[in-house]
Parts: structure tokens; C-alpha cells; sequence
């Protein structure tokens, strides 16, 4: 969320930014009204403590003259400032729960590149990459592929577990380990270090890293426990340094994470998503950034550089896009997709999402780096390197020859033992 003192002396900018998105102004002008009263309320609270402190300190003389009169009269004076204290500091608290969970729903900052524009439809090229090859034959999309080789079971998936769940199997389970492999392999070599997460996150911790009035219609929660599954490793990994203040020589802290994702996924997305495209439960090799907030611009397009030059390296066909104000959510200030030719689906479709999140998470989350003048807020960035299922769908597709075979990648042939093609198990 935005720190307090943007609503305080700018909320101009927040203002101007709300325009952008094409967002009202009633939710800013409620945020700076409960913040009003809230200061106003506390401010009150503290001059009746002093006039409580001083009436208190009356008693003993009282009692010395022997004055029980008195002594009675100030203790009544004492009762009646703390009930009233009592009814001041529950005002406050209300004020404050009402004004942060509100502030909690204000969008952050954009960035002042980040295209103006309504829906998904608006997003503008930021990059090509790779050759688009003509198959030389009518394509197959992906569902066909797994169903012609045996790679997936969806029907006994959704026996088990209910639809959108799947039994990956043979070489096809193989490459997606390769992948997990790799992606993690590419990142340690650039500095990365390898965190497995907790699949279950509390709450607190959840709030401190999404908007989740908006995403939690997608996750799993964990009942009686409280818990939710993580919809990407993302969120644990970001919130590892929640309630902590950094050293600045510790920063950077970069991670790759590695995880299991869980995700509800309502809804009706199209024929094109049928498959593994759009699943519930998926790998992800995720790339994170703690940094200070003069060097995450830089860091931003380092992890973009990183996706690139991963995606790059297995050899298909791309397109890096800026996302617009209208397709931006509530935590990133600057977002790039990359999406992958699909040429059974016809189309582009995004396999990776690179976010620089400033302050926003940070100051959710209470996680900041120490300075001579004070602890300020560390600024929080991540990007998919691989989501395992969406890659394999890339490989099948701009991989795949007209009798329905698929070649490997060749920097992943040395996890399958040197081979080339997937192997059918029919």
C-alpha cells in the first residue's frame, strides 16, 4: 500500500494517478478524512492522559492534608478522564482499521511510461524475439499433441481431484522437471539463490504482498487453519522479510524460487485453454528482488533480461509487451508480459510477467533497510522465469512435426539424457 505521508503532502500525485487508470477520487478523499480523525482522535487521547497525570497527582496531596473529600472528588475526576480515554482510543482504533483496509485498495503509483488504456487490448510492443517458423503443415494445438502421445491424463485427473487437475506422465513429466532444472540452474548462475517456499501462507502474510479483496476468488484456503495455498512463490518468498529491518550491505537479495501454485481459476476461458494451459495446481520458477528503491528500475529490466534470455535460449518464438493502466491491478507500478506463439492456438499468449512492485508490497508488509536518517521501505520486484505447464504448452506447439512428434530443446537434452524427441506412450 502507499505510505501514509503520500496522502498527507502528495496526494496530488495519487490523485493525477487515479486519472490515468481512470479511477474516481472518493476513496483518497475518504483515506485523508479518517486519517483526519484518526489524528484528531489520538491528539485528544494524550491531552486527557496529561490532565489524568496531573488530576492523579493531586490524590497524594489530598491525602496528606487529610482531605478525604477531596481525594474522592479527584479519583471521580481520574474515572470519568479514563472512560473517556477508553472511548477515544476505540474511536481511533476504529478510524485507523477503517482508513488502512481502505488504503490497502489504492493502487500503486505508475510508472510515467506505462501506456495509457482500457483493457489488455491496449498494451503496446516493447519487443520481438526469435524467428516465427512456418511448420510447413496444418499445426496441432496442444490438447491434440498430449492426447495423440498419452502424455497427460485429464480424465483420471479430474476422477481424483475434480476438473482442471491432470496426471503429467512419461517424457512429458521429464521435460517439466528438466525445465524446473534449468530455470533454477540459469538463475544461480547469475547470482540467484535457491529458496524452496512454504506452499501455505497465513493471512497476514497474504495481505502483505496482493490486494486479496481482488485475488483471493482464486486461491485456496485451508480450513479450519486459516491458511491459503500459494498461487505463485512469489508471495512467500516476498513476504520471507515481513516485520524486518535489512542491512543495507544485504541488498540486493535476489531468489529463485521453486514451487508448487494453486489456483481456482473461475471462470470460462475458451476452448484454447482447455489442456494445461489454464490448470489449478502448476510449477513455477520464479525470480524475486529486494532492493533499494534508487536501483529497482534497473533491477526491473535485469529480470526482464532474464526471461528474455531464458526463453531465448529454448529456442521459440516471442513477444515482450508493456502493460497498459487498464490491465495493470493494484500492486505493480511498471508490468511486462512476455508472450509465446502458440500456432495451434493462432496466437500470442503469456507465459511471463514481469513486475517492479516499488514500496507497495514493503510497506504492507512493514519490511524496510536502515539508513543513517531512519528506516525507509525497500522496494520489492519479481518475474516468472518458467511456468512449467505454459512452457511445455510453447515447446509442444512450436516444437512439434507433422507426425506429431516433439524435439526438445537442445539446452534441456542434457536433463533427458541426450535425447531428442519426446518419446509417445502410445
Amino acid at each position: 500500500m502507499l505510505d501514509i505521508s503520500m496522502f498527507r503532502e502528495h496526494s496530488d500525485i495519487i490523485r493525477a494517478d487515479h486519472d490515468r487508470r481512470g479511477l474516481g477520487h472518493e476513496n483518497i478523499d475518504e483515506v485523508i478524512r479518517l486519517d483526519e480523525e484518526w489524528r484528531k482522535a489520538r491528539y485528544e487521547v494524550d491531552q486527557l492522559r496529561k490532565s489524568r497525570n496531573e488530576a492523579a497527582r493531586g490524590i497524594a496531596e489530598a491525602k496528606k492534608s487529610g482531605d478525604s473529600a477531596a481525594v474522592d472528588k479527584i479519583l471521580a475526576e481520574v474515572a470519568d478522564i479514563g472512560a473517556k480515554i477508553d472511548e477515544l482510543s476505540n474511536l481511533s482504533d476504529e478510524y485507523l482499521a477503517k482508513r488502512d483496509t481502505l488504503r490497502m485498495s489504492i493502487p500503486n503509483i505508475l510508472h510515467e511510461e506505462v501506456p495509457i488504456g482500457e483493457d489488455d487490448q491496449k498494451n503496446t510492443l516493447h519487443s520481438m524475439h526469435g524467428e516465427k517458423i512456418e511448420l510447413g503443415f496444418e499445426p496441432r494445438n496442444h490438447n491434440d499433441l498430449i492426447e495423440m502421445n498419452g502424455w497427460v491424463d485429464q480424465a483420471r485427473g479430474a476422477k481424483v481431484a475434480g476438473s482442471r487437475f491432470y496426471f503429467l506422465q512419461g517424457d512429458l513429466a521429464r521435460l517439466e522437471m528438466a525445465l524446473q532444472q534449468y530455470g533454477a540452474d540459469f538463475l544461480m548462475q547469475r547470482g540467484y539463490t535457491l529458496v524452496q517456499p512454504p506452499l501455505m501462507m497465513n493471512r497476514e502474510a497474504y495481505e502483505g504482498v496482493t490486494d486479496l479483496a481482488d485475488f483471493e476468488t482464486v486461491m485456496y484456503g485451508i480450513e479450519p487453519d486459516k491458511y491459503y495455498l500459494i498461487a505463485t512463490s512469489e508471495h512467500p518468498l516476498t513476504a520471507m522479510r515481513m516485520d524486518e529491518v535489512i542491512e543495507p550491505s544485504e541488498l540486493p537479495i535476489k531468489l529463485v524460487g521453486v514451487s508448487s501454485c494453486f489456483r481456482r481459476e473461475v471462470g470460462a476461458h475458451g476452448l484454447s485453454d482447455r489442456g494445461i494451459w489454464r490448470v489449478h495446481q502448476f510449477t513455477k520458477v520464479e525470480q524475486i528482488v529486494i532492493s533499494h528503491p534508487d536501483d529497482s528500475w534497473n533491477h526491473h529490466e535485469d529480470l526482464l533480461t532474464n526471461a528474455v534470455d531464458m526463453w531465448g535460449s529454448l529456442g521459440l518464438h516471442y513477444q515482450v509487451v508493456n502493460i497498459c493502466t487498464g490491465d495493470m491491478g493494484t500492486v505493480a507500478a511498471r508490468k511486462y508480459d512476455l508472450e509465446a506463439w502458440l500456432p495451434g492456438a493462432g496466437q500470442y499468449k503469456e507465459v511471463v510477467s514481469c513486475s517492479n512492485c516499488t514500496d507497495y508490497q514493503a510497506n504492507r508488509l512493514r519490511m524496510r533497510y536502515r539508513t543513517s536518517e531512519g528506516n525507509e521501505a525497500v522496494h520489492t520486484l519479481n518475474s516468472t522465469a518458467i511456468a512449467t505447464s505454459r512452457a511445455l504448452v510453447a515447446i509442444m506447439e512450436q516444437n512439434q512435426t507433422e507426425d506429431g512428434r516433439v524435439t526438445i530443446p537442445e539446452v534441456l537434452r542434457p536433463y533427458m539424457g541426450g535425447q531428442e524427441f519426446l518419446e509417445s506412450l502410445h
